[in-house]
Order: C-alpha cells, then sequence, then structure tokens
C-alpha cells in the first residue's frame, strides 16, 4: 500500500480549491489509472475520474460566485457609508437652520410682545421664506390669548424642514444598503463553505487511489460521492452570482 498524501497538500487545497489544483489531481490520477488493470479498478478509476472533472467545475463556479458577492458586498457597503456621511451633513444643515429660525423668532415674538407694528413688521420680514407658513399658523391661534396655543411655530404642523426630511431619507437609504451589504457577503462564505466541501472530496478521491486495498478504495469513493452530493444540495440553493 503506497503511503498516503501528506497533510500539507490537503491544507493547501483547503484554502483556497482552485480549477489547476484539481487539474493536477487529475492528471496525477490518470497516470496512476494506467497502473491498474483488474475491472473493479478501471471502475474504481472512472468514478475518480468523474468525481475530479464535477469537482473541478463546481470549484471554478463556487469561486466565481464567493469573489463576485464579495465585490458586491463591498459595494454595498460603501454605498451605505456615503449615503451615512450625506445624511450626517443634511442633519448638520438641519440643526443650523432650527437654530436660525429660533433666533428669528425670539425677535419676532419680542416684538409682537412689545406691540411695535414696526419691528414687528421687520423681523417678520427677515424670517426664512420656509419658516413663514409655520409661523403665520401659530399666529393665528392668538397665542397672546388662547393659553392652548401651541408653544411656538416650531411645533405646529407647518414646520418642515427639507434637510431633516432629507436626512431621515438618506439614513433608511444607509440602512437598507447595509443590511444587503452583510447578506451578500454571508451569501459569499456560503460559497467558500461549499469549498471546503470540495476540496474534501479532492482529498478523499486523491488518497483513495493511492489504496490498493479494495474496500478501502471504493469506502473513500463513497465518503467522497456523498460529500460531491451534500455540495450539489448546497449550491442549488444558493443564489447565482450578482
Amino acid at each position: 500500500m503506497r503511503p498516503p498524501a501528506r497533510p500539507g497538500n490537503f491544507a493547501r487545497v483547503a484554502e483556497g480549491l482552485s480549477a489547476t489544483e484539481v487539474g493536477k489531481k487529475i492528471a496525477e490520477h490518470r497516470e496512476r489509472g494506467t497502473e491498474f488493470h483488474a475491472p473493479h479498478e478501471r471502475i474504481a478509476s472512472i468514478v475518480e475520474a468523474l468525481l475530479l472533472s464535477v469537482v473541478a467545475l463546481l470549484a471554478a463556479w463556487s469561486g466565481y460566485s464567493a469573489a463576485k458577492w464579495g465585490t458586491e458586498s463591498r459595494l454595498d457597503l460603501s454605498t451605505s457609508s456615503r449615503l451615512r456621511t450625506q445624511a450626517s451633513v443634511a442633519e448638520v444643515e438641519a440643526l443650523q437652520i432650527r437654530t436660525i429660525d429660533s433666533v428669528s423668532f425670539n425677535a419676532v415674538f419680542t416684538a409682537y410682545t412689545s406691540h411695535d407694528p414696526r419691528a414687528f413688521r421687520v423681523a417678520v420680514r427677515r424670517l426664512r421664506p420656509g419658516y413663514r407658513p409655520a409661523f403665520n399658523a401659530w399666529l393665528a391661534t392668538h397665542p397672546l390669548v388662547n393659553p392652548n396655543a401651541p408653544l411656538g411655530p416650531a411645533y405646529m404642523p407647518q414646520y418642515k424642514i427639507p434637510q431633516d426630511v432629507q436626512a431621515k431619507t438618506l439614513t433608511a437609504r444607509a440602512t437598507a444598503a447595509s443590511d444587503t451589504g452583510e447578506a451578500d457577503a454571508g451569501t459569499g462564505d456560503k460559497y467558500v463553505r461549499l469549498t471546503v466541501f470540495l476540496a474534501a472530496v479532492l482529498f478523499l478521491v486523491g488518497i483513495g487511489s493511492r489504496f490498493t486495498v479494495r474496500v478501502a478504495r471504493f469506502g473513500l469513493i463513497g465518503v467522497a460521492a456523498v460529500l460531491l452530493i451534500v455540495s450539489v444540495v448546497q449550491l442549488l440553493g444558493l443564489p447565482g452570482p450578482p
């Protein structure tokens, strides 16, 4: 019985199963297959060659899919980061506008309570155009005599800051992009996990072809076939490359 393959070979395959590595295994298997002439040996060689061929195709597809999903994940996470930056800028602008509205309202309210029509008109003209609808609606509630009037224009439904709405929208889009990126990364990890099963199939077929004992060789082929079936089932349940 020939010595089994060194563990270092399997470790190298598990780290990154490539079509080149699988091709080498197929070539080695073809060379060793010429040494056996018994019918069961020929059958075993044919089955092993088929397994290696399927592994080569699946390994190439799995590696390509994992790379594509990894790229898609990075793009989604980059988009999420960009949107969050834009949302932060919009939040700062909204805070600045709210501060300006508050300062402007203080001047108007002071003139209004002091019954100074001239100062009141000047202060109203200096209000932000987007702030005036809320101010006029608040003024219509007669706040000086109505105890149920809102505390100020900022509490009126007419008070809206576009940057505030924009910030909320961008934050929601950033969260969605981040969730999508994480899901894409998870799909890529599943494809990488699939290559581990394929590496195990490659290892079992490679080491099994070195055995001259029929039971051992066919046993390893059976285990490799089961792992390959599991790999195919997992592959069918995964989405294709984006």
